[in-house]
């Protein structure tokens, strides 16, 4: 790859796990006078020409499947199954890349195309810098123009196998539904909260966080644990914000970080304690989220809000800037409705959160 190439991984510091390979992070740093690639035991590799630009697609039906190939005979790693896709030539953008090696991997064309993870793996031949984008609509059926299988797929029952490592965490990405909402029962009253709720479940929410900082503790501990009794009445998850301890004695499925306790935090809590998400504001708080390697975050606010009034927004540009090429899925917070999920997500957005917006679920 050459260095024109570099700059779809450049832009801004890349820490994720390495899942298999080099352990510990791994770092692409992108400065006006080189590029080295460090990881957790000092190793560095100061020619770029060992990263390959690799475009990826997640090419997703209405139900939620999305599409799984098998690299054929005569390619390194023959027989693992990964998402379709392949190498960034000179002087194409990832999307441009992607568009070509559809076409040619399984005959069709891209219609609708949302930037979405980039993340960095270390393989034995070679670390690869996967842009990965979500195809929600496209022309022609698929079909394995090289030979290779073809298998639609769930995140959450994954039915082939091996699968190339890098996947793996991508596929834990996947099982994150669109919308994330967010509790305000203090201000809305107990009762008609929980009414709300139960009809956002009814509609197809899958993922919400209880935020009650108005709340005493006992209060807190009652209203949650009905909130985690009817989630899971409806297969749904719930986090509770900052409160690990309440967390798991309700059997809640994970925490939510506020900002500063996230930058307190030298590692991820235990994965006792489920999923992890952070609340984010700032590339310092992106950056150590990603660091420690959490599941998810929420960035804003996007938007004016009513529970943040004199926070001055980000408005889409600045929220786009700071999480492209970002590892983990990001949610776009403040002042948003379920309206907004389009532009969130053509943006790189994993999905919207909201707390007032919860109604028009």
């Amino acid at each position: 790859m050459r260095r024109r190439d570099w700059k779809h991984c450049s832009g801004r510091w890349l820490a994720v796990r390495a899942v298999a390979g080099w352990h510990g992070s791994l770092r692409v740093i992108a400065q006006a006078g080189g590029n080295a690639l460090t990881n957790g035991l000092g190793m560095t590799a100061t020619d770029a020409s060992t990263v390959v630009a690799v475009a990826a697609a997640v090419i997703t039906q209405p139900d939620g499947n999305f599409l799984l190939t098998c690299r054929p005979e005569g390619k390194p790693y023959a027989g693992y199954w990964e998402f379709p896709g392949g190498k960034v030539e000179a002087e194409e953008t990832p999307l441009q890349a992607l568009g070509r090696e559809l076409q040619e991997e399984l005959g069709i064309q891209i219609q609708k195309a949302d930037p979405w993870i980039t993340r960095i793996f270390n393989y034995s031949h070679a670390t690869v810098c996967l842009h990965f984008f979500r195809i929600t609509q496209w022309y022609g059926k698929p079909w394995g123009r090289e030979g290779q299988q073809l298998s639609w797929q769930s995140s959450v029952n994954i039915t082939v196998s091996p699968i190339l490592p890098a996947n793996a965490p991508v596929f834990r990405a996947l099982s994150l539904p669109s919308v994330y909402a967010i509790t305000h029962a203090s201000q809305q009253g107990v009762e008609a909260s929980l009414q709300q709720i139960e009809q956002a479940f009814r509609n197809g929410l899958r993922l919400i966080q209880v935020r009650e900082k108005e709340m005493d503790e006992k209060a807190l501990r009652l209203f949650s644990e009905k909130v985690v009794w009817l989630a899971h009445d409806f297969d749904a998850r719930v986090l509770l914000n900052s409160n690990m301890v309440l967390s798991r004695q309700l059997g809640a499925d994970g925490v939510h970080l506020t900002g500063p306790q996230l930058m307190t935090l030298p590692e991820r809590p235990d994965q006792e304690y489920g999923w992890c998400g952070a609340s984010c504001h700032n590339v310092e708080e992106l950056d150590q989220a990603e660091k420690l390697g959490l599941d998810f975050v929420v960035l804003g606010p996007v938007l004016p809000t009513l529970s943040h009034p004199g926070i001055k927004p980000l408005g889409w540009q600045k929220f786009a800037a700071l999480i492209r090429h970002y590892p983990l899925p990001v949610y776009a917070l403040g002042g948003l409705k379920l309206d907004d999920l389009v532009v969130a997500q053509e943006l790189g957005a994993h999905g919207v959160a909201m707390m007032r917006g919860i109604d028009g679920i």
